[in-house]
């Protein structure tokens, strides 16, 4: 654990509820006052000699610096901490990817072909950008490259193998303009992470940044904006002193070694952490859990003769009962864990199915089985919840389940349990967007005969001649219609590069219009 992180986490560090610190006390005064009374020892008559009476003393308060009451009172002690809810992260809302978002500038410019660092900084930038995917599977991961004008490449994606193709097709010629526009990749990553729902970082693989830039990465800085990341690809010193003067920035240079991965990830982690302890909306994570651990090595000295108190038993008993916590005989981790707990661990370790058996919290499991490919199950599971967030629950479920009516109803009534909801509003529209698309389609490439595939499977006859007049051939109605800009981008059957640099050339000669 860094220094950063371990400041992070004493920042945000609080009790879920704190009222039951009281307690700490009576448990204090009841110390006091046992120890108290065993230290007096016993009354000998004055006749007695004080040599005497010293040695005929057995256990003498002076010889035991530890006693039964010291173990009892730090095992309430630590009882009542775990009671009191300790917590320093947020729990992320189970629809949002737990891992943060990310959106990778790569500066693609003459510059980085130079071959200081083998076999160019632009190649092993594009290698260590591979490398971080890899890291970061399941993560959303976006793509832009800037040179004169600044271009996005990949929209948010969890899979590496969208990324993969088109970050190799990345090179200085397909680039309209060759130049330093970091500041507008930055206002493009910007303007990406805003529409996502987690809060995520920018990554800047560069090997030099103009003075003109740094203003807007400073002011960037200053109104809260998400945390920036450099990558520096050159071993030049005064580069990497002008970066680390921006004001809650991380200066990473490349390695041979994966070192320089796991440092950016971390970053990337306690940045994550950090703005997600700023969300009102995220419940805190209770850690009591690590307060029984200790209390559990404790009670083994009850074994050891001498140390048994048997109102002390009591006590804990009392406390475990009002505790809450059902105990179980179905397996070990039933003592120890609750089903929902369980069902946690098994969500973490990416084990979704299982999960969803575990859950008993109906939220939960619905997102375990919209996690494990069950989506007509997850829905059904939503559908009857009252939250906002179900009601998305349910338009995402039913959305891949290529339900598009039914997630636009799901939708609309996220948005009218929470009309400040922009997710909802965003996915109210898309659902609209790709439902007007396919049956738009549809009813262009229709050929008369009813081919059993369509949105919500209804069949179009085209009365109306939407797209006859097309001089292209009818696209047969059996084709799959690519529902998502990441879906689209693997239909991609030329070549990337000359894809790039014509798509490219088009966004920068509509942006001078």
């Amino acid at each position: 654990m860094t220094n950063d992180h371990l400041t992070d986490i004493l920042a945000v560090f609080h009790f879920i509820r704190p009222l039951w610190l009281l307690l700490l006390v009576p448990i204090a005064a009841l110390w006091w006052l046992v120890r108290r009374a065993a230290a007096k020892g016993i009354d000998l008559p004055d006749a007695i000699a004080p040599h005497l009476a010293a040695a005929l003393t057995v256990g003498r308060p002076e010889n035991r610096h530890l006693r039964p009451i010291d173990g009892v009172a730090i095992l309430l002690a630590l009882l009542v901490l775990a009671a009191a809810g300790p917590t320093w992260s947020r729990i992320a809302n189970p629809l949002v990817a737990d891992t943060a978002p990310l959106v990778v500038v790569l500066k693609v410019s003459k510059s980085m072909t130079a071959t200081d660092i083998p076999p160019s900084r632009l190649e092993r930038a594009k290698h260590k950008v591979l490398d971080l995917l890899e890291e970061r599977a399941g993560a959303k991961t976006a793509l832009v490259a800037y040179s004169g004008t600044a271009h996005q490449v990949v929209p948010p994606t969890e899979d590496p193998e969208v990324t993969k193709p088109f970050l190799e097709g990345l090179d200085p010629r397909v680039m309209p303009d060759e130049g330093e526009a970091a500041r507008e990749a930055l206002a493009m990553a910007t303007a990406i992470l805003a529409a996502q729902e987690a809060p995520g970082a920018i990554l800047f693989l560069l090997d030099r940044i103009t003075d003109a830039d740094l203003p807007a990465f400073r002011s960037h800085a200053a109104e809260g904006g998400a945390p920036v990341l450099f990558w520096l690809t050159s071993r030049d010193d005064n580069e990497a002193n002008k970066l680390n003067q921006i004001p809650g920035t991380t200066v990473v240079e490349l390695t041979t070694d994966r070192s320089d991965v796991a440092t950016i990830q971390r970053q990337i982690k306690s940045a994550y952490e950090a703005a997600l302890a700023q969300d009102e909306r995220q419940h805190w994570r209770d850690e009591g859990w690590i307060f029984t651990l200790p209390a559990a090595v404790l009670l083994l000295f009850w074994f050891r003769r001498g140390w048994t108190m048997q109102w002390a038993v009591v006590l804990v008993a009392t406390g475990f009962a009002f505790s809450g916590v059902e105990a179980r005989a179905e397996g070990w981790k039933d003592w120890f864990f609750t089903p929902d707990q369980q069902g946690r661990m098994a969500f973490d370790n990416k084990d979704y199915q299982r999960a969803a058996d575990l859950f008993e919290d109906p939220m939960w499991k619905a997102t375990a089985l919209y996690r494990a490919g069950k989506y007509e199950d997850a829905a059904e599971l939503y559908a009857w919840q009252e939250s906002a967030d179900a009601a998305m629950g349910e338009g995402l479920s039913l959305i891949k389940s290529r339900s598009y009516r039914p997630a636009i109803a799901a939708f609309e009534k996220a948005v009218e349990r929470d009309p400040e909801n922009k997710s909802a509003q965003h996915n109210l529209e898309l659902a609209r967007y790709i439902l007007d698309y396919i049956e738009t389609t549809r009813e262009q490439s229709d050929t008369g005969e009813e081919s059993g595939i369509g949105a919500d499977d209804v069949v179009y006859d085209n009365e109306a001649g939407r797209g006859t007049d097309s001089q292209q051939p009818p696209q047969s109605t059996s084709e799959t219609v690519p529902e998502t800009a990441e879906q689209w981008m693997r239909t991609v059957d030329t070549s990337t590069g000359d894809f790039l640099r014509s798509r490219f050339a088009l966004e920068a000669a509509q942006g001078q219009q």
